[in-house]
């Protein structure tokens, strides 16, 4: 049921790939940043910069503007190219330590609307609205949804078999990943993989929950029947096994106006507790998590008795966090906003959380044990959502690579 198209992307020339394309703007700290915009002229971040740039003295719109008149000096330059024929492409991201490979198609906005496409996070209303601006004014789309489906061998082998000529792009970057991309343009392949997705019952949003709801909100308001690319939604469907999820660790910092020895007490009601001391401390399975306060390790884990879950949401360590800890005893109730509360994301090492809270930035942390891609779908099936900063999920694309114009 699921529903995927060809369409012209706007690419960077084979020669020009690599300097083109970048990581989201946002990644880049202050000094990478400025060097990549002061050495590197053909940087795709020279498009996206007006975004960012005089955020108080420029509107939204003009700034939105100038992303699309800078985009467009890339295409006279001839930077940038578009596709002489609506295509499906194949993109295939090699790190130190995986290999992730999917293919880059539009999705329907219906099939989101349908709940064909699934979702499991929450969205912030601002957030969708500012997204829903820039695409309307910059008028194209460079970040792929990341979307997962069932494992199919089916597809495995026809992406096996797409990917054994020479890729239109390979190219390297500067944290190591080597990247390449495919182009199929061939009618008759192209209806062929339409044809194995329309028996996929569901897709599952991984990642770009807001790049998906502005892109509703995008095609709703359009009222030219003639563009259709509207109504689609630029998306890297790859393999639910093919994905790689992180937890994100908790760092609070205080303890609510308790001390050690009462926080400890109020712990104990819920959690086994053994001290690990100087031993860097990381979970190995669902229901226990690491805690680091006061110079010491510690695992947590989850009575039985209180293994009591009624729905996917309840059983989620996120969620048994919140419910037994962060809440009631540490007084944290809103997690998105609290400033007491930050966020780290499990691909940096647990030494983090320790380095973080020993500088005294922080009292306490906790370290959680990833989810599973069937705690999503449960979840995304049940149409429940996932408490904020749950999930830090790979492969992440990079602007520039595949541009799809609206």
């Amino acid at each position: 049921m699921a529903k995927i198209v060809p369409f012209k992307a706007v690419r960077p020339t084979r020669d020009k790939v690599c300097l083109v394309t970048c990581r989201s703007y946002e990644e880049y700290v202050n000094a990478e940043l400025a060097a990549q915009l002061d050495f590197n002229p053909l940087s795709f971040l020279h498009i996206l910069k007006p975004a960012y740039t005089n955020q108080e003295t420029v509107s939204f719109e003009k700034r939105y503007k100038q992303v699309h008149q800078k985009y467009e000096e890339f295409k006279n330059e001839i930077i940038l190219v578009k596709d002489k024929k609506p295509a499906i492409y194949i993109h295939k991201i090699v790190t130190k330590t995986q290999s992730f490979i999917g293919i880059i198609a539009g999705t329907s906005v219906a099939d989101y609307c349908n709940e064909i496409i699934k979702k499991h996070e929450d969205i912030i209303a601002f957030r969708v609205r500012l997204l829903k601006e820039y695409m309307k004014y910059s008028e194209f789309n460079t970040e792929p949804v990341l979307m997962t489906y069932p494992d199919n061998k089916t597809i495995e082998n026809w992406i096996f078999n797409c990917t054994q000529k020479l890729a239109d792009f390979e190219f390297s970057t500067t944290k190591k990943e080597i990247h390449y991309l495919w182009k199929i343009d061939d009618p008759l392949e192209i209806n062929w993989i339409q044809n194995i997705f329309e028996k996929t019952e569901s897709l599952y949003i991984a990642d770009g929950h807001h790049r998906t709801e502005a892109l509703k909100l995008l095609s709703e308001e359009n009222t030219d029947a003639q563009n259709t690319s509207k109504n689609h939604i630029l998306s890297y469907l790859i393999s639910e096994n093919n994905v790689k999820i992180y937890e994100f660790n908790r760092l609070v910092k205080d303890l609510n106006g308790l001390t050690k020895e009462e926080f400890m007490i109020a712990l104990q009601k819920n959690f086994s507790i053994e001290n690990k001391w100087q031993q860097p401390f990381q979970p190995c399975q669902k229901h226990q998590f690491g805690m680091y306060l006061d110079n010491e390790f510690y695992s947590l884990v989850l009575r039985r008795e209180n293994e009591i879950f009624n729905s996917a949401l309840d059983s989620l360590d996120t969620q048994i966090l919140y419910k037994e800890v962060l809440l009631p005893i540490l007084g944290i109730e809103d997690l998105r906003n609290d400033e007491r509360i930050e966020y780290l994301s499990g691909k940096q090492s647990v030494l983090e959380v320790k380095n973080k809270i020993d500088q005294g930035e922080f009292e306490i942390g906790f370290i959680l044990f990833p989810s599973n891609v069937g705690e999503i779908k449960a979840l995304a099936d049940a149409n429940l959502i996932m408490p904020p900063k749950s999930t830090y999920i790979e492969p992440k694309f990079r602007s520039g690579l595949v541009v799809y114009e609206l």
